[in-house]
């Protein structure tokens, strides 16, 4: 209780000095995953995120953590080490071998150099010891979602298509066309998994937010843009639907 006690304590300091920052401002809000059994301070985790306008999901044992982290939906993830059903170090090794590289920072309330080093031998990304000052968690959140877009590749391309990201423009040959907005992300998304499933649910979380009203005929419309622009490059890439799955490139 002292634990939670601290860390609301905090929260109500930061609040009235820092007030709410909005992330990855004119976009869709970054979305974090929570993985915390104590209820409480889940819901002011949760809370801190969020006065950060975060999006964010919560859960309480590690399981669920695994099941809802394995999507590679998040930006991030906070993960508690102590959990029932699985512990956050095996959560953490279990999505490193499933290749997913979510940014995960671990909560706990052991201060020991060695349960540190082992939550980032597991595949963590950052380690916080409880209590802590929330504009330090909201801060070294930012600094892993500010790292993972360190990486910039200047175009993506499968077969004879080439996205550049620079401009948002899709070439086939000499030819070229550009992108709306959400025609961009679609395609982006495309690109990055050529010849996989995927499925409808995930472009609309991604690309309009889970909070949108979109639904599947959004998805559909934006995919139709996107074929007629392909076939207007001449390109043989082909968008495939999976009937009841989704979306897949393949070729003609």
């Amino acid at each position: 209780m002292a634990l939670l006690r601290a860390i609301e304590k905090g929260y109500t300091d930061f609040k009235e000095s820092y007030g709410a920052k909005v992330n990855n401002e004119g976009g869709n809000p970054m979305r974090i995953l929570i993985v915390e059994d104590e209820k409480r301070l889940n819901d002011a985790l949760s809370q801190i995120m969020r006065e950060q306008k975060y999006a964010v999901d919560a859960v309480y044992d590690g399981e669920d953590g695994y099941q809802y982290a394995v999507t590679g939906d998040y930006d991030a993830v906070i993960l508690d080490v102590m959990l029932p059903k699985r512990n956050g170090f095996d959560v953490v090794r279990a999505l490193r071998r499933e290749k997913i590289a979510t940014p995960v920072l671990m909560l706990t309330a052991r201060d020991e150099l060695d349960s540190k080093i082992n939550g980032l031998d597991c595949g963590a990304d950052d380690y916080m010891t409880k209590p802590f000052a929330p504009e330090e968690l909201t801060a070294r959140i930012r600094a892993l979602t500010r790292r993972q877009g360190e990486v910039f590749l200047e175009e993506m391309a499968y077969e004879d298509v080439v996205l550049e990201l620079g401009n948002s423009d899709l070439r086939c040959g000499f030819k070229r066309i550009r992108l709306s907005y959400k025609e961009f992300e679609v395609m982006k998304i495309l690109l990055a998994s050529p010849g996989t499933i995927v499925p409808k649910e995930q472009l609309i979380v991604k690309v309009w937010g889970a909070e949108s009203d979109a639904a599947d005929n959004n998805v559909e419309a934006y995919i139709s843009f996107l074929r007629k622009k392909l076939f207007y490059l001449g390109s043989r890439v082909t968008i495939q639907a999976i009937r009841k799955l989704g979306y897949k490139l393949g070729t003609e």
